[in-house]
């Protein structure tokens, strides 16, 4: 088996180090800001502070796997390994980026001898104690190479060799789309529930009870159960939803490829207004409706 390293010790990557560990495999690991190494070093893992001492403690062939956030941090550490890294390494980018920069980083790579992979990551904080669940797009030889550190960060038929370079971070992207969707929905049933004339029920128990049976049962359905459980109004939560990117790739490929994806679409846009602290199109719907039919228009404060 080829040495492995975690590039990147955030909430998913010091979890999927902690969960190699876990499975016998002895992973070497490195983050931007040393000072969160020392715990994974104490559980077991080979520390580096930086990514020249990274690539020394690991024996050829290497795979090292890049857990940070997409975009320029993301682009910087690729080509960071990529002047260290020998010719038959692996990376393997995790984060969560837009598919079309896995297919740039493949040649790029290729062009030194590196093999890559990208891997769209599930499963969240989770995922240490119940598996990921892992999308990869690449070479089949590559995605071979990385099939056993797959298997122990996976649940049970939990990783995909979904295509070639690119195909992971897309179906990552639509996986994504799909969660949107979903949270919309729920996030709207139990809104109708709370305004409805029985709004004072135990939001909780409704959740256990559609994830017994029901053919809406879900893990998203277990998770809206502990956060009832926790703050049964959810008067701690602000109702501030960011997106981070993929829902709106997904949104961009569907009127890219034609494809109609109207709930997907609406719950991207209503995250966007969720962002919205004042919400110019609702004043100029209230001043609308002031207009044409003289209906009493809320003051701003202090105005």
């Amino acid at each position: 088996m080829d040495s492995i390293a975690i590039a990147g010790m955030g909430r998913m990557g010091a979890n999927m180090a902690r969960r190699l560990l876990a499975k016998g495999i002895k992973p070497a690991v490195w983050n931007r800001e040393p000072e969160k190494l020392p715990p994974l070093e104490k559980a077991g893992a080979v520390t580096a502070a930086t990514l020249t001492e990274l690539v020394s403690k690991m024996k050829a062939p290497r795979v090292v796997w890049m857990m940070i956030p997409a975009g320029e941090a993301t682009e910087a550490l690729f080509l960071g390994l990529l002047s260290l890294l020998e010719k038959g390494d692996l990376i393997i980018d995790g984060a969560n980026g837009n598919w079309n920069d896995a297919v740039r980083r493949s040649k790029k790579a290729a062009q030194s001898g590196v093999d890559f992979l990208d891997a769209g990551v599930s499963g969240g904080i989770w995922g240490l104690e119940k598996g990921y669940c892992i999308m990869t797009g690449g070479p089949e030889a590559s995605f071979k190479r990385a099939e056993p550190f797959l298997k122990a960060l996976c649940q049970e038929g939990g990783y995909l060799h979904c295509g070639a370079a690119g195909a992971g971070h897309f179906t990552k992207m639509v996986h994504n789309g799909i969660e949107y969707a979903l949270m919309e929905a729920y996030g709207e049933g139990f809104e109708l529930l709370k305004a409805s004339p029985f709004g004072g029920m135990d939001m909780s128990a409704v959740a256990g009870l559609w994830n017994n049976g029901s053919v809406i049962r879900s893990w998203l359905l277990e998770l809206a159960q502990n956060a009832f459980d926790k703050d049964p109004g959810l008067e701690k939560v602000e109702g501030v939803v960011p997106d981070s990117g993929e829902g709106r790739w997904t949104v961009e490929e569907a009127a890219r490829l034609g494809v109609p994806l109207p709930a997907i679409s609406v719950s991207l846009f209503k995250r966007f207004r969720s962002q919205m602290k004042d919400n110019f199109a609702d004043k100029l719907s209230a001043a609308l409706r002031s207009e044409f039919g003289g209906h009493a228009v809320k003051k701003a404060a202090g105005k």
